[in-house]
């Protein structure tokens, strides 16, 4: 069963204010619940074919994996990739301007689990949705309270 999680939000910021903090994955551990650490495998700026390691603590275990950026589209998507462990996933960010001054963020997590993860791919779905609001709502929160 693939898991396909699509969440989104409006900001009170420009597209490329939004799009700026979003897509630095330094910042990462700060509007994400689940993300502990972020560390560089190539060296910075992002860009297609940048390597990142992700700490995470998800469902009460702690994993950590190695995304690799697949597209980027400055200003309009980011798209990135890991292919470890049981839950290979791709994270898709999109941003579009809607009025002036916002921005809709679309946060879309998409993935095929194999072996044990497969039989609680349901519950990861739910789980990640849940996550994936609180995270956007943080963003929307550390964005709009800075001037």
């Amino acid at each position: 069963m693939a898991v396909d999680v699509v969440t989104e939000i409006v900001i009170d910021r420009s597209c490329a204010e939004v799009a700026s903090y979003a897509a630095d994955p330094s910042n990462a551990p700060e509007w994400y619940v689940n993300i502990r650490a972020v560390r560089w495998e190539t060296p910075p700026p992002i860009a297609a074919g940048s390597r990142l390691a992700f700490e995470a603590q998800f469902l009460g275990r702690k994993l950590v994996y190695t995304y690799e950026i697949v597209e980027l589209v400055p200003g309009e998507r980011l798209v990135m990739r890991t292919t470890e462990g049981p839950f290979p996933m791709e994270t898709t960010y999109a941003w579009q301007p809607i009025e002036a001054g916002q921005t809709r963020m679309i946060l879309r997590n998409r993935g095929e689990p194999s072996g044990f993860a497969k039989v609680g791919a349901a519950m990861m779905g739910a789980a990640m949705r849940r996550a994936n609001q609180k995270d956007l709502a943080n963003l929307k929160r550390i964005l709009e309270r800075s001037e």
